[in-house]
């Protein structure tokens, strides 16, 4: 049965994830390499915490397989969010993911042989339409909300797989196991990200003590501590309603950037007014939940 604190530590949890576009920002170095180094520090500090605390690493073979793979797909929504964030800016990135909760609503049914709720698509389409009053018009960064939104859906995958492997595997081991994937997902990509994708086709791998001191903050606070609390809490809430309170992420992050960036993150009107339409989606679901008497 969740209780006053497991909530409180969920949105505590949300507001560390909404400072993770702030502190993207702030570090120098490309997006691509910044995802490397921290999936790198978050491995070898959850690491270091199980060996010290004694938890076991040893997970069943089919158990570790999901579990590493996954990370593949954590590395992929970070890529994707970071990226977001750099050719856009932090509010367009943190929107985009907000749409974690309308994907989770179909893809947890899917992966879970559930019936889909035409509730939830209802709020969904709700969500496409605020999308849309922010893409229309002046908006400037369609690329950079594709790749949030991309960001949201790989968010929605990782989630739902790792609550139907929640009751098997400790939570420290999945988060050691996801982040050391998501580093080996980030090291093949490069190669790629250098032909393709990198303006001068180099890695920019030799990051400054700030930018360290940063990636740090994201691998041991947004990272370790918060991915592992959301797994903890996935013990007694339910995947769609940890993907619904990170909705109200933007609402942190935005916030945050606002008062930390100034004007590059004073957007037009409707992208305000398109984030406060999704916002009412995420607002308005568990109390059209409770009146529908939906399970």
């Amino acid at each position: 049965m969740p209780t006053t604190g497991d909530y409180l530590k969920l949105h505590f949890i949300v507001l560390l994830w909404g400072f993770t576009a702030i502190l993207g920002k702030l570090v120098e170095i490309p997006a691509v390499e910044m995802v490397f180094y921290r999936t790198i520090l978050a491995a070898a500090g959850m690491g270091f915490w199980m060996w010290i605390r004694k938890i076991p690493f040893h997970v069943e073979r089919r158990y570790f397989l999901i579990v590493f793979f996954t990370g593949f797909i954590v590395s992929a929504h970070w890529l994707t969010f970071f990226i977001s964030g750099r050719i856009a800016n932090a509010s367009v990135s943190l929107v985009g993911f907000a749409t974690g909760s309308l994907w989770t609503a179909l893809v947890d049914p899917l992966v879970k042989r559930k019936p889909i709720r035409f509730l939830e698509i209802g709020l969904g389409l709700f969500v496409l339409a605020g999308l849309y009053v922010i893409t229309a018009a002046d908006f400037d960064f369609p690329f950079g909300l594709f790749l949030g939104i991309m960001s949201g859906l790989t968010l929605a995958l990782f989630s739902v797989i790792n609550s139907t492997v929640i009751g098997h595997v400790n939570p420290a081991a999945i988060t050691f196991y996801e982040m050391a994937g998501a580093s080996v997902a980030t090291f093949l990509f490069f190669p790629v990200y250098t032909t393709y994708i990198a303006p001068d086709h180099q890695l920019h791998l030799n990051a400054s003590w700030t930018d360290f001191l940063y990636i740090a903050a994201l691998a041991w606070a947004c990272s370790v501590y918060a991915y592992l609390a959301a797994l903890q809490l996935m013990r007694k809430l339910s995947v769609f309603m940890i993907a619904l309170a990170l909705n109200l992420e933007p609402v942190y992050g935005i916030a945050m950037a606002v008062l930390i960036f100034g004007q590059s993150e004073a957007m037009n009107g409707r992208f305000y007014l398109g984030a406060l339409v999704i916002l009412l989606a995420v607002i308005s679901y568990p109390v059209l939940r409770k009146r529908w008497s939906l399970a």
